[in-house]
């Protein structure tokens, strides 16, 4: 199966929700993170760094419920115009 290749916007949405994710993540270690989410290390580390910019849904909605984040923040978050961002805090808060 041939893909295609991204366009620019899937691009920077994926590189959206890996930032979002690492802010998300904190002080956690990755480890942890991907092993609570049950993904690999490898694919945590892809989706955070902008590598992977179409993960599976269900892969994001395991980050996102290991780290508290609901699924609408992460869209919030990573719909957002070109070079508009929320503010702080708004789509990443800290879960106790």
């Amino acid at each position: 199966m041939v893909r295609l290749p991204l366009t620019p916007a899937e691009v920077e949405r994926g590189q959206r929700l890996g930032s979002l994710l690492r802010r998300a993540r904190g002080n956690r270690s990755m480890l942890e993170t991907a092993l609570d989410a049950r993904v690999s290390p490898e694919t945590l580390r892809k989706i955070e760094s902008g590598r992977v910019a179409t993960p599976a849904f269900s892969t994001i909605a395991a980050i996102a419920g290991v780290l508290g984040l609901s699924l609408d923040e992460v869209w919030a978050e990573i719909s957002r115009p070109d070079g508009a961002r929320a503010g702080a805090g708004s789509a990443v808060r800290q879960v106790g």
